[in-house]
Formats: structure tokens, sequence, C-alpha cells
């Protein structure tokens, strides 16, 4: 008699099946895709020219990121509900002209103390929030797709910015200016990455724990099922588009602390850079999908790259040329993502 198994049957809910274990490790792949790129990335740079993975120029690259990270989430916010904001450079430049105009009227470099901050703050996240609040009632009351929407604004903030600084570098930053946003420490950690790390972090809980988090990938995952819902989408549309904004502020004054002067022409590539670094880390140009954790990825990959491709003295043209490369290439990797799932 041939031996009987009395082994009690697998429960069903625990046994997966063979594709949904490809689907799982096809998932664990796309997220670690990035990661060992950033490492790759890094280690290549580090054969071709030593200095890149110098204690010093890693400490640089940290820096850099907590800039580029800061532009990158600033994107990703408004491109889980399908849209994107052409206009976050100029609006850099327009609040790093617009904060050091306000420490001048105040005294300029001679100006200290928590006042003189305040004002620069306050004058800058004003501006910045004109912006996100006309590109969020173009885009979500009128209609007015993202792409035309803040390639407009794009152009009238440029403008201002030009305009009210005479197209010259504004000088007079307050060393109490300079201190909080770019020559403090906390720790031993320089201000600006421990100014991203809190930002992140902060993001994060906003996007994941909280009502308006959860509606954004909602309506960027299906705008009309979020309106049949009870979602106000309109109205979440303006609240993402002056967050974006709001964090580009930040940004701007991080980046002003760190120069020295308010730049009419600070913002530069700033808008390409923080779409490519959004779309490179994973969140869908499609909407619905992305995170803060991606963002971050990304910011750090095109830092790095940017900054080898400096060390190792490729032409800045060149470099622009890359950038683009990459920012068709994470489009069409999205696209091949979307249509395997």
């Amino acid at each position: 008699m041939s031996d009987v198994n009395l082994a009690a049957p697998a429960d069903p809910s625990t046994v997966k099946a063979p594709d949904e274990k490809r689907s799982l490790g096809t998932e664990w792949l796309r997220q670690l895709a990035l990661p060992i790129a950033v490492l790759l990335l890094l280690g290549g740079f580090g054969l071709a020219d030593q200095r890149i993975l110098s204690t010093y120029n890693l400490l640089n690259i940290a820096q850099q990121t907590s800039y580029l990270a800061l532009f990158a989430m600033a994107q990703m916010v408004v491109i889980l509900t399908r849209g994107f904001d052409l206009s976050l450079g100029p609006t850099v430049s327009m609040v790093s002209v617009g904060a050091a105009l306000s420490m001048a009227a105040m005294g300029g470099a001679d100006a200290n103390g928590l006042l003189v901050v305040v004002a620069a703050i306050l004058g800058g996240f004003a501006l910045a929030g004109l912006c996100g609040l006309f590109n969020g009632i173009v885009v979500a009351f009128l209609g007015v797709s993202p792409l035309v929407a803040t390639l407009g604004s794009m152009n009238i903030t440029l403008g201002v910015a030009t305009t009210i600084s005479g197209g010259r570098p504004v000088q007079g930053i307050a060393s109490s200016f300079a201190s909080f946003f770019y020559t403090g420490t906390v720790f031993g950690l320089p201000a600006p990455i421990v100014i991203a790390l809190v930002v992140g972090l902060v993001l994060y809980v906003v996007l994941s724990r909280t009502v308006f988090g959860r509606s954004l990938y909602i309506i960027g995952t299906n705008p009309q099922a979020a309106a049949v819902a009870g979602i106000p989408v309109k109205r979440l549309l303006v609240y993402a588009y002056m967050l974006c904004s709001g964090l580009a502020a930040l940004g701007a004054l991080m980046m002003t602390a760190r120069t020295g002067s308010g730049q009419p022409n600070l913002g530069g590539t700033l808008s390409l850079q923080s779409i490519a670094a959004a779309v490179v880390g994973g969140t869908s140009l499609a909407g619905g999908r992305g995170g803060v954790g991606s963002a971050v990825l990304g910011a750090l990959f095109i830092t790095i790259l940017s900054n080898g491709m400096n060390l190792t003295r490729i032409d800045g043209y060149v470099q622009m040329i890359v950038l683009g490369a990459i920012v068709i290439l994470g489009v069409v990797i999205d696209r091949l993502r979307l249509e395997t799932r």
C-alpha cells in the first residue's frame, strides 16, 4: 500500500501563484533599480576621477542634493495630480530677488537678528504663494492645461524677477540669514541638509497620513472618480500648486543664502532638473504614483551625474543633452511600466 499524505492542505490565501511571485519579484527589482544605478554611477565616476569619492566631494553632493530634493519634491506634488510646474525655476529667481530686496530695505548686510530672517522668509513665500495660487486657479478653475498655464506664468515670474532687480544681483544678504539657511549646522550637519530632511519627513507624513495627501493620489489616478466621491478636486489642485511653489520658495531662500545675493537668473534650468529628478525617481507623469523617497533618490541621481560630469570636465552643452535624454528615458520607462501593469 502506498503512503498516504496526511499533511493538512495549505491555506490557499498563503500560496502565491507563479504569476504573483513573478510580479512581486519584478516589483522588488523596480524598487532596487534606482539605488543600484546611483551606486554604479558614483562608482563609475569614482574610477574616472578619485576626487569624486573624497569626503569633501561626498559632503558637497549631499548639500547639492538637499537643494534639488526640495525642488523635486515640489514637482512631485503636482505631478501626482497629472500636472507639472514649468514656472518653478523663475519662481526661484523671483523669490531670491524678493527676499534680498526685503533684507536690503532693513539694512542689508549690516542687519542682524531674527527679524530680518522673518522678513526675508515672508517676502519670499508671499511671492511664491501668489505664483502658486495663479497656477492653481488657471489649471483648476479655467481648465487650462498645466503645460500652457505654467509656461505662461514662467514668463511672468521671470519678467517680475528681472524687473524688480533691474536685471542685476541684489546685494546685502544679512549674516543671520546666511547662518540660518546655509552656514549654520545642527548636530554637525549643514543647515541645508537638515532643512531638506525635516521637510521631506513632514511631506511624507502629509502625503501618506492625511486626507489631503491621499486625495492627491486619488485625483491623479482618476479625477472623475475623485469628483464623484465628493473630493473637492479643484480646490485641492490649487493647494497642490501652492505647496509646490512654497517648497520652491524654501529652496530659493537656501540657494540665496549660499550665493550671498538675490539672483534674477538663479532658477536657471531648475524646472527641467526638478522634473527630471522626480520622473527618474519613479513619479509617474500619468499621475497617482510617486513619493518623497523616490523624489530624493532621483535628486541624488541627477546631482551625482552633474557633479561627475563637472569634475570630469564634460562640456556644459553636452550635460544639457544628457539631462534632456534622461527626462525622455524616464518618461519612456514610465510608459512601459504602465503598459505592463
